[in-house]
Formats: C-alpha cells, structure tokens, sequence
C-alpha cells in the first residue's frame, strides 16, 4: 500500500510543477502588462497627446464662444490632467453677463463650458447707440443695433444711474409676456411726480405710470387693452388709479 501510494505522489508531481509554471507565467504577464500601460499614460500625460483639444461651450445666447473660451484660460497647450473645473468656473463667472458656468470634463481630452446668462431687461439708448442691461443692473459694453433683442424695451433719454437702476427691478419682476410687448421707455420726470415715465407699446398705444409701482400696474395693461377697440388709440393712465384718456385728433 505504502509503494502504491508512492507512485501516486510521484505522477501527480509533474504536474503540480506545470500548473506552478502556469500560475507564475500568468503573474508574469499581468505585471507586464501593468508594467506597459504605466508606461503609456506617464508617455500620454507628459506629451501633447494629453491636452485638451476639444473646447465645446453650451447654453450662451449674448457671449460669443471665443469670449468664453478666452476667459476660461483653456487653449490646446493646456493639460487636461491640469485642467481644474473649479478654476475654470471661476474665471469664466467674472464675466458680467454670466450668471453661472458649469465645466464638465471628458476623458481622454474634451472639457464642455455649461453656460448661463443673465438676462437682458433693457437697452439703454444715447443717440444711435445701444448699451445692454442685465437684470442685475449692469450696463454692459456697446451693442449694434442688429443685436438689440426685440424682447427687451428701449430706455430712452435715461441719464440718471439710480433712476436705470429703479427700472430695470421693476422690468424684472415684469411678466416676459407684458415686456416683450413694450417698444419703449422714457424717463420724464416732473415737479410733482420725479419718477413718472411714458411706456410707448408695440400697438401703438401709450401708458403713463412711475417707476415705484410699474411691475404693479402693468401687469394690468391687457385686460384695459384688451377692452378698447383696436382704433381707439390714446394713454392709458396707470399711475394712480387706471384710466384711458383717447388722443385728440391733432395728435393721432
């Protein structure tokens, strides 16, 4: 039994050796290969293959995506393992018309730019010249008149800041749909009321009112408008109470 036994043992050696020598030729290949692809990314994120080279910016209407770009510091000399989405977002807010940016990176090189705006309550008017404004009060850069939104009432002969300011928190808190319908705005102030103004509409009506109250009383203009026959044209005063005067016919 012993002598059997021992011939048992002794064929089953040789094989224990061969699936030793597999186990270790397996462990072999798997270091190596770890080995090679270590080398392939120190190789990639050390060379030009690691830099961005696809910039792609969303959600901008007013900022140009050169603009976006430009602020965002990115260019294809940059890393994209360098590439911080913090940083990025910060840089590119600081833009006046930003309200906020979201950076989404990747892998292996492409970083996107989420971009909201603020948006546009009024163009402030001096001559032929249009001067954005951002519903938080900004008065941006220069536009041409090609660029002024039809959603977004014209602030004519408006040269005091704090008077701009008053408006355009009360064009914010105006429903779209009543600020897209007005064409223009003018200050006109007097000695008994500093803050009236004269809103000409795209029908070609026009409201006397105050900055204090406009997003107030406003909001009432289509149901008056709406009870006037379309050639009944005169002002419809929303000051104080609510009144519709007619034009005379030297004015019409």
């Amino acid at each position: 039994m012993e002598k059997g036994k021992l011939i048992v043992l002794e064929d089953r050696v040789p094989k224990l050796q061969e699936q030793r020598k597999q186990k270790a030729n397996r462990r072999l290949i798997l270091y190596l290969s770890l080995f090679f692809i270590l080398i392939l990314f120190i190789v990639y994120s050390q060379s030009s293959l690691s830099n961005v080279s696809n910039i792609e910016v969303q959600g901008n209407k007013h900022v140009s995506d050169k603009d976006i770009v430009k602020a965002s510091g990115l260019s294809k000399k940059t890393s994209y393992w360098k590439a911080d989405a913090d940083q990025i977002q910060e840089k590119v807010e600081k833009n006046l018309e930003v309200k906020e940016a979201v950076i989404h990176k990747t892998f292996p090189n492409k970083v996107v730019i989420d971009v909201k705006e603020y948006a546009r309550i009024a163009y402030v008017t001096s001559g032929n010249k249009y001067f954005p404004v951002n519903e938080n009060g900004k008065v941006l850069k220069e536009v041409s008149a090609k660029k002024v939104s039809s959603e977004a009432p014209l602030l004519i002969d408006w040269k005091d800041g704090e008077a701009i300011q008053s408006m355009v928190q009360e064009l914010a808190k105006t429903p779209k749909s009543i600020k897209g319908a007005i064409s223009e705005i003018y200050y006109a102030p007097t000695k008994s009321e500093p803050l009236h103004i004269e809103v000409f509409m795209n029908d070609t009506r026009e409201v006397s009112g105050k900055i204090s109250n406009f997003s107030d009383k406003i909001v009432h203009y289509p149901a008056i408008a709406s009870k006037l026959r379309d050639d009944q044209k005169g002002i419809i005063d929303l000051e104080e109470g609510y009144a519709f005067k007619p034009y005379k016919k030297s004015k019409q």
